[in-house]
This record gives structure tokens, sequence and C-alpha cells, in this order.
């Protein structure tokens, strides 16, 4: 473990900006070629993955296929998934699993010792390996983090956040960085012969998310502003059961308690579900979010109601979720628990092929800065880590094959930011009302109206905040691709649906956008008086 140094740092081979699942696991399966680990944060702290609670999905049950699981990724994606990307992904998850097991995660087990697997919505088996009912991430995160202080061929470096990707001579060289603690403090530069991006989603770009809220973006933001190919940015998931309590960010009830029975009920008592779709409260999480949105937003309250299918037994099979409802004052075994939805998982993000490459040399991208086109419009159910673990592997066997490269060794300097005591701009303020704006007029449902004017603020945003921190800058970057990309998708399909574009099938599956691209619908919104 090092601390930040003092100007600049070598990392000797490949340089991974983000300690989560994707970045660790990637670390680990490199060994014993060295790599640098950027943490903003001390390892374990910060990390999105850190937080999942239902687990990893691989089909490794009596019955089950890699093929069925292929099937269940490509119903969910609602058309965007790429069934070569769904079926290799899935026939992987087995070894994955074998990963986690030597590294130490002490995933359930049932009498037989047999890994124990729940099921979840929009899979036709129980194939979610977990760790005490919902302890999955921590629990992964612990032994991968064990596992990384031990290994010699691994440097991490805490308290150093990235804001800027290093380009020469046409390739990522590394990155421009800061100390957590004194942005406006002394440049770092971090040169790599790779680089690799796994700082997580957008979560912290909505108001109400499940996600950390320093999780906002920044991987998304920096590779966009350095040219990088995006896909799909306007796909975002919101998971239909986040805790609706006022807390920042919003504690997640598992689906995995409505893979064990729970229902959704509205104030009377009365099952809604079974009338919207056959599966009724394990239907795919779009289905299920909107249906709760649309109660919610019209004042009226939903509950996830667990007192019959897990009743007394509710704080030994989910620990986490039961913490969360006594913090709330809610008793989940005796009472039903207030749900809505709340910001989840971005499936879209940097375009990579099927090695993790993205569009611009020397850049790798994995978890779920990436898009990878394993998750379509919608993703599939704990699907999320095993895409982490899938491309990790396959980044870490890419880059062993890199060959080294001197590294320039010029040293760089990014624009000058601001001093600390520069002319007031209440960043904190600013953050929060795009935060508000986000999940206002780009969340559950959208409209044209409704995006333009998102678009309008986060132009605002950036004029005021960004010259201040180049944590805005890429803020407003995410933020602007996800608008700008929801409002040229003039369909509804997945996590993108749209009021005054209802059906699904006017428009690709799939699209890409650059930070250019992006910017001039923002510009043409700006101009426009409807």
């Amino acid at each position: 473990m090092r601390s930040p140094p003092d100007t600049m740092f070598d990392a000797g081979g490949a340089l991974i900006v983000g300690a989560g699942l994707a970045g660790l696991f990637t670390a680990l399966k490199m060994a014993p070629a060295p790599c640098a680990v950027l943490s903003p944060d001390p390892l374990g702290a910060g990390a999105s993955s850190a937080w999942a609670q239902g687990g990893v999905a691989a089909a490794i049950g009596v019955g089950d296929s890699a093929e069925a699981h292929a099937r269940d990724t490509v119903a969910a994606g609602a058309g965007g998934v790429d069934p070569d990307v769904a079926l290799a992904v899935a026939r992987e998850a087995a070894a994955r699993i074998d990963d986690l097991l030597e590294y130490g995660a002490p995933f359930d087990r049932d009498a037989e010792g047999r890994l124990a697997q729940s099921r979840e919505a929009a899979h036709s088996f129980a194939r979610i390996v977990r760790v005490k009912g919902d302890g999955a991430g921590a629990a992964i995160m612990a032994a991968l983090i064990a596992a990384a202080r031990a290994a010699p061929s691994i440097t991490v470096v805490e308290g150093v956040r990235a804001g800027d990707l290093l380009v020469e001579d046409g390739r990522v060289a590394g990155v421009m960085a800061a100390r957590s603690d004194d942005p406006y403090g002394e440049p770092l530069v971090f040169r790599a012969r790779a680089t690799v991006l796994a700082t997580g989603g957008v979560g912290g770009l909505y108001a109400v998310t499940t996600n950390p809220p320093s999780v906002r973006g920044a991987g998304l933001g920096m590779a966009a502003r350095a040219g990088a190919l995006i896909s799909d940015p306007e796909f975002v998931q919101f998971h239909p059961t986040g805790l609706a309590v006022a807390t920042d960010p919003a504690p997640l009830a598992s689906e995995a308690l409505r893979g064990e029975g729970a229902t959704l009920i509205d104030a009377t008592g009365a099952r809604f579900m079974p009338a919207i779709h056959p599966d009724a409260e394990l239907a795919p999480r779009d289905v299920v979010a909107r249906a709760i949105h649309a109660r919610v937003s019209r004042g009226e309250p939903v509950f996830l109601d667990a007192r019959q299918a897990v009743g007394a037994r509710f704080p030994e099979r989910f620990p986490t979720i039961a913490a969360h409802c006594r913090a709330a004052g809610i008793d989940p075994a005796r009472e039903p628990i207030p749900v809505a939805p709340a910001q989840h998982y971005h499936m879209g993000g940097v375009r990579t092929d099927a090695r993790g490459r993205s569009s611009l040399p020397g850049l790798w991208v994995c978890g779920e800065t990436a898009r990878t086109g394993l998750h379509g419009a919608n993703r599939l159910a704990s699907n999320s880590l095993l895409e982490a673990l899938a491309f990790g592997a396959r980044i870490a066997g890419d880059l062993q094959g890199i060959e080294p490269t001197a590294a320039p060794r010029r040293t760089p300097r990014p624009a000058p930011l601001p001093s600390r005591d520069a002319a007031a701009v209440d960043i904190a303020a600013e953050t929060a009302a795009l935060r508000r704006t986000m999940s206002d007029l780009v969340g559950v449902e959208r409209d044209a109206e409704g995006l333009t004017e998102a678009l309008r603020r986060i132009a605002a945003f950036e004029r005021a905040a960004a010259p201040r921190s180049r944590d805005c800058l890429n803020m407003a970057a995410a933020a602007t691709l996800i608008a700008a990309a929801a409002l040229r998708r003039e369909e509804s399909r997945g996590g993108h649906w749209r009021r005054d574009f209802p059906d699904t099938g006017a428009g690709p599956a799939s699209t890409d956008i650059t930070l250019a691209e992006a910017l001039a619908i923002r510009d043409a919104a700006e101009t426009d008086t409807r």
C-alpha cells in the first residue's frame, strides 16, 4: 500500500483506476504481472460492489444451463443484448465462481455442501450464488481486498481521485489525478503502459439512488472527454424496491425477497402486479419499477410485504435489509416495507469489445463503467457482478500479451483550476440541484419537454461548477450523455421509457454517441423555445 506520490508515479505495468470488484478482480487475475490500483477512498469504502445484495448469477444448478441463462439475459435486455456476449459470459460463470472461492468468498451452502442459489426476477432458474441471503457484495469485496493486500504484484494507492485521462500521441498513457482530500493541490501524474477504467456507474448523479453518492460517472466523463465512443447511456436501471425512507442513498430491498415470495401491495393490502405481467412481482425490473412509479407519483404508497413469505425468519435470512428497516423504525417481520424506485445501475457506458478494449488505444474499461453488450436496455438481476468478473478476467488475459513500451517522460500539466479560496460557487448546492434534475426529468419516465429542460440545467451546472472542479466537469459530461441520448431515442425500451413515445421498436436496439454529438444536442436544447 502506498500514499499518493509527490507528483509523478510510473505504474510499471497496468494502471487500474478504481478499487471495486471489477478493479480488484482484474488486478488479481493479472498476477504475477505488476499493476497499480488507484482508489479515491480506503479499500472497501465508497465502492458500489460492496453494497450488492443479491449475488452472482451462475447456471451451476441441476437442470440449469449457460444456454438458459443466456436466453434469460437476452429476453430481459429488451432487444439490446448481444447474444454471443450473453452466452460467452454465461459459460464463464462457473469458472469465475471458482476464482472467488479460491480468493475466500464465503458463499452459502446447502445441507449437502453444495452452493446455495436463490431466484431473482426474470430468471428461469434459481441461479444466484449468495452470501448470508443479502450480503454477497460486502463478503466478496472483503475476500478480494484481503487477497489484493497479500498479492506482491499489486500496488494500491489510496486517497487519489482521477480527473483526466492522459493522452499522448493518440494513446492513453495514464491519468491526471489529485489527492482526494486536496482537489486543488499539486496535480498527480500516473503513467502506465495500459490503463483500465473501473470507476463504477452514475448513481450519484441522481437524488434517489441505491449507490454511494460519490460514484457519479467519473470514468464515463473522463473517457468521453478524451474522445471515447459511448454506447446506450440513456439506459439507466431503476430498482423497483428502494426503501421509501428519507436517506441518501436509499437502502435497497433486494429482489431476492420477491424471489422468496414477498409481494407488492397497495395501501389497501391488494396486490397489483399479477394484473400487469404474467410473472407478477418477478417481472423484469423495468416493468415492476414503472408499475410502482405510476402509483407513487400519484401519491399512492406501495409496500413490499414479506410477512407470510419470510416472517420471523427475516433478520436471519436478510440481515442487511432487516438492519435498514430497523433504522427506519420498520419491523419487516410484522409490517410491510414502504418502497419506491431508485436509480440502481447503468447499462450504458464506454463501448468495449470482447476483450474490454475501448475505442481509445491504451484504454480498457471494466464493470459498470463499460458497455459490453451483456445488459442491453434492461440488466438481468445479478448479472452485474458476473460481468465485472468475466471481463476483468478477459482484460487481465489481454494485458498479459501487451508488449511493454517505454512511457513518455515529459510531465504534462492540466489546465489550472482556481485556488480553494476562489470566488465562491456552492458546489454542494449545485450538485444537489443537478441530482434533483436527473431524478425528476431523466428518471423512470421521460419526455421531450423534461429532457430538454434537463439539458439546459446541466449546461448551467457545467458553467457554474465545472470550472472549479474536474469532478463536476466529469459529472456534467456524464449527465449530458444520458439526457441527450434519451432525447434522441424517440421510443421506449427497457430502462428508457418515454411518455411521449411509449412504443418499442421504432429505433435501433443499440446506438453509439460521442460527447461532441451529445453537446450538439444540448446546444440545440438551449436554443429550443418550446
